[in-house]
């Protein structure tokens, strides 16, 4: 079973440094060139100047994030609670369906384990590039800068109803990103509430949403510590938000994919493909992202052509053809079946490609794929359903892990809100 904790965070004097709306940030892979000027020019003391950091020419910037880091604890920027505690997190949001929701959570550490079945899972894999560049930032700062986003099964909803009454009272701090999403942390260190919280917690099983990166390299670091001996426990530990599946804020939205460089025989090759196995049905362009349940389906873009289809799969034995001995959970999802029929199937595509973005591309919103098809950016788009939270929950439990973007958990938690230092002062 996972092992929750209270962390004793390290975090801003908000007093000295203050407010948190000028600290806070993004997480690091959402943030274009532009996108971190815009947040170091706010503060010196801003968050992306550690989980995103920059160094002159010639110098290791994960060395220049390590200084940094220190120097700031040493100046009072940061301060570390004398003891452990949890801290509920609300995230007040109007999400891209247009719905305005809540989404509550917990910030905690979590010990770090293998995966399996009871304790941890993840539900995508992984691209190597970001794994290893968040190994080096955290070997050289020797802290979790961000916070993983996991899911756990809570029908009760015992873990709010301890977290409720702590945050009747003013927050820690608060801070609004340019989603117009309202993050909201309170500091909860009353006995009662940290162990109801933590009674409720006893036997869950952790579900990654966002951050498989982030554990994967916790999970280096942590074995990498073993080996030198490093005394303490901090590093056997990564921190997190914990939030219910039952949680009606929980929402997920698609991600699309993109193809370009597609020359007329790969073209001609998605085509017979697309004729094979789908069934085929001229749409609104309005109508391209598909909503609800049913079969696996798709909508279809292309620029040569430039006719909004629904590509609907012919035959559930068609996925299963294609993906021999994956559970009926995986062959059911949309994204496994464009991945396995059209990605690798029709245009050869290899886990390499997929992983280093070879000739593929994603797209958050229906109207950036469609902008990037019709002005002739990229070539091809396919536009996906959203991945209900059961489907992710499923497949997880089956031991599948889904393609990469299977999934787009909104908003995105905050780098800044809290620090969790891997070793003992």
């Amino acid at each position: 079973m996972a092992d929750v904790q209270p962390l004793r965070a390290l975090h801003y004097d908000l007093g000295r440094v203050g407010p948190l709306q000028a600290l806070a940030s993004p997480p690091y892979d959402v943030i274009d060139a532009a996108g971190r000027a815009e947040l170091a020019a706010r503060s010196p003391h801003n968050a992306v100047h550690l989980d995103l950091p920059e160094a002159p020419a010639g110098e290791d910037h994960y060395a220049v994030a390590a200084r940094l880091l220190a120097s700031w604890r040493r100046d009072g920027v940061l301060t570390r609670d004398p003891e452990p505690a949890l801290w509920a997190l609300r995230q007040d949001y109007t999400g891209p369906d247009g719905r305005a929701l809540s989404r509550r959570g917990v910030l905690c550490r979590v010990r770090v384990e293998d995966y399996g079945a009871g304790r941890i899972r993840p539900h995508e894999r992984t691209h190597p590039g970001p794994r290893e560049d968040r190994l080096r930032l955290t070997r050289a700062t020797r802290m979790n800068l961000s916070p993983i986003f996991s899911l756990f099964d809570d029908p009760r909803g015992a873990v709010q109803r301890a977290l409720e009454p702590q945050t009747t009272t003013d927050p820690w701090g608060s801070v609004r990103d340019e989603d117009d999403t309202l993050h909201t942390v309170w500091r909860v260190a009353d006995p009662g509430a940290v162990a109801a919280v933590g009674e409720a917690l006893v036997g869950v099983e952790l579900l990654i949403a966002d951050g498989h990166h982030r554990y994967e390299t916790a999970r280096v670091y942590a074995h990498e510590q073993e080996v030198l001996g490093t005394p303490g426990d901090g590093h056997r530990f990564v921190l997190m938000c914990l939030i219910a599946l039952q949680d009606p804020g929980l929402t997920v939205f698609p991600t699309h994919r993109l193809l370009q460089g597609l020359d007329d025989r790969r073209r001609a090759a998605l085509r017979d493909a697309i004729t094979r196995d789908f069934t085929v049905e001229e749409v609104d362009a309005a109508a391209l992202e598909p909503t609800g349940e049913g079969p696996v389906r798709f909508g279809y873009l292309d620029a040569f052509h430039r006719r909004p289809l629904m590509l609907t799969l012919r035959d559930p034995s068609v996925a299963a053809a294609a993906l021999p001995g994956k559970p009926a959970a995986y062959r059911a999802l949309d994204t496994a079946v464009l991945e396995a029929i059209l990605l690798r199937g029709a245009l050869g595509m290899t886990e390499d490609d997929i992983s280093h973005l070879r000739g593929l591309d994603y797209a958050r919103s229906t109207a950036q794929a469609r902008a990037q098809v019709e002005g002739g950016e990229r070539q091809v788009a396919f536009f996906m359903r959203a991945t209900p939270v059961t489907q992710v929950r499923d497949v997880a439990a089956a031991g599948e892990t889904m393609p990469p973007k299977s999934t787009y958990f909104f908003p995105k938690l905050l780098t800044g809100l809290l620090f969790n230092p891997l070793q003992e002062d």
